[in-house]
């Protein structure tokens, strides 16, 4: 059975879908669309930069979720379609659109906000991230739980095996990196980001966020998504709701969904979007899975050959 995939923040490169925006009047279309309902230059953001300007949270969500959707389209016109979702982080969103649970342009406008709240939120209550390589799941909550008895740190995402991020406060961050240094992990290191996502530094978010998702016209998914929080497949519009609230301050249970996913029967998975990070989880994950990624205009030309 197949499933799509869809990247979240970390993703981005400078000149992200301008082969496909050149391309396919579809995406070009998406593309000019967004540009008008987000009130800034995409386009000119993802096709040319700066780096620096594209890594903005506020813009970087975005021009992934744009992407995404851009090429979910030309799968769809191509007639391959998923009989399940799952999305990393910000990816849960272009998830719930290829599920029929959101529509482009709500989802493009809880997007932008998710952004802006995000980058406000870190701005407002500095924090950061970093990525541990090499230790047990079981040992980097318990250097979390001990570090987190004088400052804030948590697991943010379960990645792969050996691969986990945490989120927190500086000072909290620091200290868990120097004891999973003195547990002998193989690699630790900081993250360029601009605050500490799946936190709770992000409480600031979370009203304007609740806000609009109790606003916002959520469908019943017409495909099972598996969520972030609970690793678990939705089928309602109100667990959608739900989620999308938890998420922003709760850890992203990667593994396990896509460890759920393969026990549920789904052994052909596609990365929807820029770059193969997930593809490259998934190999983490279970060597078994196949997984293509599906980000450029190559990679549309390479599965027509194929199909």
């Amino acid at each position: 059975m197949k499933a799509f995939l869809f990247p979240g923040q970390g993703a981005q490169y400078v000149g992200m879908a301008k082969d496909l925006y050149d391309q396919y009047p579809a995406v070009r279309s998406m593309f000019d669309r967004a540009e008008e309902i987000l009130g800034f230059p995409l386009r000119k953001i993802a096709f040319e930069g700066p780096e620096d300007e594209l890594k903005q949270t506020q813009y970087t969500q975005p021009a992934i979720f744009v992407h995404s959707l851009g090429m979910l389209r030309l799968l769809n016109e191509r007639e391959l379609k998923p009989e399940a979702v799952a999305g990393h982080s910000l990816g849960e969103y272009s998830a719930l659109v290829c599920a029929g649970a959101l529509n482009f342009e709500v989802a493009l406008r809880l997007v932008k906000l998710r952004g802006r709240l995000m980058q406000y939120s870190g701005e407002q209550n500095p924090g950061t991230m970093a990525a541990i390589i090499g230790l047990p799941r079981e040992t980097v909550e318990e250097i979390c739980r001990t570090v987190s008895k004088e400052h804030l740190v948590q697991p943010a995402n379960f990645n792969s095996p050996g691969q986990i991020v945490i989120s927190g406060s500086v000072d909290g961050v620091h200290r868990a990196m120097a004891l999973a240094k003195e547990n002998k992990a193989r690699a630790v290191m900081e993250l360029v980001v601009s605050g500490a996502f799946h936190s709770p530094l992000m409480e600031e978010a979370l009203s304007g966020l609740k806000e609009a998702l109790a606003e916002a016209d959520i469908r019943n998914p017409e495909i099972p998504v598996y969520t972030n929080v609970t690793a678990q497949p939705v089928q309602t519009a109100e667990t959608v709701r739900e989620m999308l609230q938890r998420q922003l301050l709760s850890p992203v249970l990667w593994q396990n969904i896509i460890e759920n996913m393969h026990a549920d029967g789904f052994d052909q998975f596609y990365e929807v979007g820029p770059s193969k990070v997930l593809c490259g989880l998934n190999r983490r994950i279970n060597r078994q899975l196949q997984c293509t990624p599906l980000g450029k205009a190559e990679d549309l030309e390479n599965l027509n050959r194929e199909t």
